[in-house]
């Protein structure tokens, strides 16, 4: 029987997402995002990618929902500081959350979380790409609102870094060529 209760509170959880802003652009001296907006439209990626190119794009889905959920407890962590200590205080944090939903739904999530986490499947590393081209298509808008190229600049070397995928390497080099075209 499922306990709707313990589900609601599931979903009330989620939303806290809402309230957590992106540290990168906090730091950056940028006003942030919340890790739902970057969910969302990382979500909208994998959708679009997944369909695009043939793949299990529900699953993508999945992943893009769930893979920044633990920071509804740890905070937004930047690359930089997830050590091993973190990830596994990340991985106790997405247990925690999803404790709140009947075993085989949480088993379920919590094995897609890990794909996605691990990379070790083809959805799962466009997913983790497309989480930095989300961040890229970020900065890009921060840019177009006013924000110096220098303070943005971190990110999309970042992002440039991690993006592999012929695919989405053509997008990254689009965003820049949108990028430059701001400044001249």
């Amino acid at each position: 029987m499922i306990d709707w209760k313990e589900v609601t509170e599931f979903l009330r959880i989620v939303g806290e997402l809402k309230r957590v802003s992106r540290s990168g652009w906090l730091k950056a001296g940028i006003r942030p995002e919340s890790v739902a907006d970057h969910v969302f439209r990382t979500t909208f990626l994998a959708m679009v990618y997944g369909d695009l190119k043939g793949l299990d794009s529900e699953k993508m889905m999945r992943m893009a929902l769930l893979h920044d959920l633990p920071e509804i407890i740890t905070g937004d962590l930047r690359p930089e500081e997830k050590t091993a200590k973190l990830r596994e205080e990340e991985y106790e944090a997405m247990k925690k959350i999803l404790s709140y939903l009947p075993r085989g739904l949480r088993d379920s999530y919590m094995k897609t979380w890990r794909e996605f986490e691990e990379g070790t499947s083809q959805e799962a590393k466009l997913v983790r790409e497309l989480d930095k081209l989300e961040m890229a298509m970020q900065a890009l808008e921060y840019q177009q609102e006013g924000y110096k190229k220098e303070r943005l600049e971190e990110f999309l070397i970042y992002a440039k870094a991690h993006i592999k995928n012929p695919e989405v390497k053509k997008v990254y080099k689009l965003l820049e060529s949108l990028a430059k075209e701001i400044h001249h």
